[in-house]
């Protein structure tokens, strides 16, 4: 059955005309596996202060003589861009966030898809861009066009021009592009005179600071530009693909001209994201620049990256997302997108038989027979799974619903099921209820004209199955059919810098001197910034680290102890290891067959031998007869002894100095630590000062006597 919690917080109006829609599509069949449909109840009240579902007409329809899905997929972005303008800057209208009603903004608006990629096209591009023309902000989960943004290609040209400057191509391309805007006028001027683009090839007259004439010197920034290529091309390979990245960037000063774009922040966060890439590329085993070069243009060729996000899921900015990335969510208010998208596929593409453990796939356009005789339930399953994803995008919106459609016909598509809930009787689509929106209490904007449809082939008027803008009431709920002559569509995604005053040459003296002392002040913070984080506020060190360095003060007195051991037995790293995590192991009052068996495994563990594991037990057992354990086995039998246990505490230099004490158990008021050592017989002045080290911080946590016993294994 369909969940309901998803949906109790929203408006009731928006609730009844889901119920209309979708209780007749939701019959809950057996054959096509549809849902059985729970009707939705109210749990707040409706705003008669504005509309909670809002139909948005496609303005421009038609192709030539009929309505078109090319000219719908055209039109409708713009119209979208528009009223989300419209909602944000004029409405006025109010939603309810937290339990409080708070004035729309673009974080409250969610733009959901059934598909992001339509023929290896993304369907979102037109919405991002119609957005970006009316700077609002956006975010866009999961989009598909990053390696398609203009941005990222040029990104691409210069790092091949670093990698391949051989590429002239690429050399150009990067002289062009944003990152240095060399004129065509130079380019070709440099390219008659000196015969090519080359990094390694840079004409000894085009030097920085030399003379030379008025040709040479709008020559010059094409040579310091490829002298800088040249000096990225060396190190490429010996430092992160990161620096190399960002030394571009900072060299360039492309920040400032990316920001300034249309889009700006979207537009920086996708180069910024090409660094971390190379990060990722090379946390992932990358070794070589030219490795993640080819990786990003195999990305490019796949369509396998996503567009940087630039917005948190609390701030302001506008969501773009498909459906099945909503499951879950709520948004106050959901626009529902891309209407030409198909309910279902045309030709069914695989059949599933549980039974006969059968897959049937549609391979390299040929259907198998069991597919072609299943096709029509496949198919009718596939339209029941539509009709649940239209559910699913409808009940994500809480206050406000809108759903786009034609004013002339009811189109069929993902969003058909939701027809009988927006469309009215043809009888009443030319008269609602209020057309005329002249209340003001209401907010709405006043629609004069009776036709949805805002230009036809010939300038052909309405006809009787059009529906007229405004108020209609159907089925016990209303729908608000907007009219698109209030909306300001066209807006156009202009080229070049979208705040070119910031850069004229004509401002005051004054003007720019102090908007230079504040980039100095800016610039030293920033330094000071930098520093102040490079230092360290807390220094952490291992005890095994410390004792090679530095040692405390004074030494404590500190005890010796030893088990008698064969000549002949194993010694090195690896045996140290397997005794220690035995001993670490094994219960203090173990005998040989709980040794024998634990040694066994922590061997496999170690790759240890069979002498090795035979040599261990034999050491752990001889440890276990020693004083030192049975007054351990005493104390550990109140409670008083601890193993394995992990130490840390500040030095007298405010350093915090971690280690592991192998034993340690309190006896008469005071405390016994001893430190495993399997690789020498004799005491050393670095095993004291480790050991040193753990009766300090033992003595710091327990404020009690401590001693210490170095136990030679």
């Amino acid at each position: 059955r369909v969940t309901l919690s998803s949906s109790f917080r929203a408006r009731p109006n928006i609730q009844r005309a889901i119920n209309v829609a979708f209780a007749p599509a939701m019959t809950g069949d057996a054959i096509t596996q549809q849902a059985h449909y729970v009707p939705l109840e109210p749990t707040r009240p409706d705003d008669p202060r504005q509309p909670s579902v809002v139909v948005l007409p496609v303005p421009e329809p038609y192709a030539t003589q009929r309505i078109a899905a090319t000219a719908i997929d055209k039109a409708l972005p713009d119209a979208v861009g528009a009223f989300v303008e419209w909602l944000v800057r004029k409405s006025g209208w109010h939603v309810e966030v937290g339990g409080r009603r708070v004035k729309i903004g673009a974080g409250h608006i969610c733009i959901l898809f059934r598909r992001f990629i339509s023929y290896d096209v993304d369907v979102t591009r037109p919405y991002v861009d119609a957005l970006e023309a009316r700077s609002l902000p956006h975010l866009l989960v999961g989009g598909r066009s990053f390696h398609d943004r203009a941005e990222v290609e040029a990104l691409r040209a210069a790092l091949c021009a670093i990698e391949r400057p051989d590429d002239e191509l690429s050399v150009f391309a990067t002289l062009r592009g944003p990152f240095f805007g060399i004129d065509d006028e130079a380019l070709a001027t440099y390219r008659h005179r000196y015969g090519r683009f080359h990094p390694f090839h840079v004409p000894i007259d085009l030097g920085a600071g030399g003379p030379g004439d008025d040709v040479t010197l709008a020559l010059r920034p094409i040579g310091e530009a490829l002298t800088l290529l040249r000096s990225l091309h060396g190190p490429r390979n010996r430092v992160p693909v990161a620096s190399t990245i960002t030394a571009l960037l900072d060299a360039t000063r492309a920040h400032v001209r990316f920001a300034l774009e249309h889009g700006g922040e979207q537009v920086l966060a996708n180069v910024l994201r090409v660094a971390d890439l190379g990060r990722q590329f090379e946390a992932d085993g990358g070794v070589s620049f030219r490795g993640f070069l080819e990786e990003l243009e195999a990305q490019a060729e796949t369509g396998r990256a996503e567009e940087a996000p630039i917005l948190e899921d609390a701030s302001d900015g506008v969501r773009l997302m498909t459906v099945h990335k909503a499951k879950g969510l709520e948004f106050p208010v959901v626009i529902l997108a891309d209407m030409t998208a198909k309910l279902r596929p045309a030709v069914a593409s695989r059949y599933l038989d549980p039974d006969r453990r059968l897959c049937a796939v549609r391979l390299a356009g040929c259907s198998p027979d069991d597919l072609i005789r299943q096709g029509p339930i496949e198919l009718e399953r596939d339209a029941a799974e539509g009709v649940r994803v239209a559910y699913v995008a409808a009940t994500r919106a809480q206050d406000l619903l809108v759903v786009p459609a034609v004013g002339d016909d009811a189109r069929d598509g993902w969003l058909e099921t939701l027809n009988p809930a927006i469309f009215p009787p043809l009888p009443q689509r030319r008269t609602p209820a209020d057309s005329t929106m002249l209340d003001a209490a209401s907010r709405y904007p006043a629609f004069t004209s009776r036709d949805s449809v805002l230009r036809r082939p010939h300038g052909d008027p309405a006809t009787a199955e059009t529906v007229s803008p405004g108020v209609h009431r159907l089925n016990g709920h209303e729908v608000v059919w907007w009219d698109p002559r209030t909306l300001q569509l066209g807006a156009v995604m202009h080229g070049g810098l979208r705040h070119g005053d910031l850069i004229r040459k004509d401002v005051p003296a004054e003007v720019i001197e102090e908007g230079l002392s504040n980039y100095r002040e800016w610039h030293a913070s920033r330094l000071r910034a930098i520093d102040l984080g490079s230092t360290p506020t807390l220094a952490v060190q291992q005890v095994t680290q410390r004792v090679r360095v530095r040692s405390p003060q004074s030494l404590p007195h500190i005890g010796v102890a030893r088990i008698s051991a064969p000549a002949t037995r194993p010694g090195g790293r690896r045996f140290g290891t397997l005794v220690h995590s035995v001993l670490a192991l094994t219960p203090l009052d173990a005998d040989r067959t709980a040794v024998d068996a634990l040694a066994r495994i922590e061997g496999r563990l170690t790759g240890a031998s069979d002498e090795e594991i035979a040599a261990a037990v034999e050491c752990v057992l001889s440890a276990l007869e020693h004083e030192l354990f049975s007054r351990a086995r005493a104390a550990q039998a109140e409670g008083r002894c601890r193993r394995e246990v992990p130490v840390i505490y500040r030095a007298d230099d405010g350093t915090l100095l971690e280690g592991a004490i192998d034993l340690a158990f309190e006896e008469s008021g005071s405390w016994t630590v001893v430190d495993f050592k399997t690789n020498d017989s004799s005491p050393t002045d670095a095993h004291r000062r480790q050991l040193a080290h753990y009766i300090e911080a033992v003595r710091q946590a327990s404020d009690k006597p401590v001693s210490g016993t170095l136990f030679y294994l």
